[in-house]
């Protein structure tokens, strides 16, 4: 399967219009900060609109997407708006972006956890297109987006590397802008079980702190918790004794 071609420009009011080789051939966004292009193609596939249209898939979306849904699904169709409506006002028309942004973001993380829509992901993920592993033991193994929860606005994309199991913070700038939510939380682990063949095996070495060439003993860190503990305790009453001491008698 070839990539989707996708191209971006941005008119004088800040809208991102993006055009893709799938039938959904514009989505109109407002970017919230035109600096760092919050919807970055890069990081994102681009929706079958054949998978948009099947209502059974946006179920419950409205639940979440309160705020104008019905003319932000329009946006994200590139349907005709409604006439009898009247013209928008700017608030009005930057919360209807907003809300098709959000919407996108939803749709498009139900549609990476298909078949098709992981198909897609591939290619990204082989191309090392969302980053590698900071782990030294990784080897720069390549990591897939995840987000930490599935309710938007609650923090931003993350990574996560398959061979450490672990997640972490992008390093490229392009990913700090991207609700985690629009990923999902199960992506990476459907992910390999739609391709199994794909997971690396686990690291064969891992850190092992020493001293002077000698290992250190798991147990010398209780220790040295217990001694600061007590150490702390001693001080503690050392300091209320000096009060007892220093208080006027009645």
């Amino acid at each position: 399967m070839s990539n989707p071609q996708i191209t971006k420009s941005v008119n004088s009011h800040g809208v991102i219009r993006f055009k893709s080789s799938y039938k959904v051939k514009k989505f109109s966004v407002q970017s919230q900060d035109h600096n760092h292009k919050s919807q970055s193609a890069t990081c994102r596939t681009i929706v079958d609109e054949e998978y948009i249209q099947d209502k059974f898939n946006l179920t419950g979306l409205n639940d979440i997407v309160v705020s104008h849904y019905r003319k932000a699904l329009e946006i994200i169709l590139d349907m005709e708006p409604d006439d009898s409506e009247g013209s928008e006002d700017k608030e009005r028309t930057a919360m209807i972006d907003s809300s098709a942004v959000m919407l996108y973001g939803l749709i498009h993380a139900r549609y990476i956890l298909t078949t098709k829509g992981a198909i897609e992901m591939i290619c990204k993920y082989k191309n090392g297109d969302f980053g590698t592993c900071p782990r030294v033991y990784c080897e720069g193994e390549n990591v897939l987006p995840i987000g930490l929860t599935d309710v938007p606005g609650k923090a931003m994309v993350k990574l996560y590397c398959p061979k450490c199991c672990d997640v972490y913070v992008p390093r490229s700038s392009r990913h700090h802008h991207i609700d985690g939510s629009y990923f999902g939380t199960g992506f990476p682990h459907m992910f390999f079980m739609i391709f199994p063949e794909r997971r690396p095996e686990k690291p064969e070495k891992e850190f092992i702190p020493r001293l002077y060439g000698f290992k250190i003993h798991p147990s010398a860190y209780k220790l040295q918790k217990a001694a600061v503990g007590s150490h702390s305790n001693t001080k503690n009453s050392n300091t209320r004794s000096v009060i007892s001491v220093n208080e006027p008698m009645a």
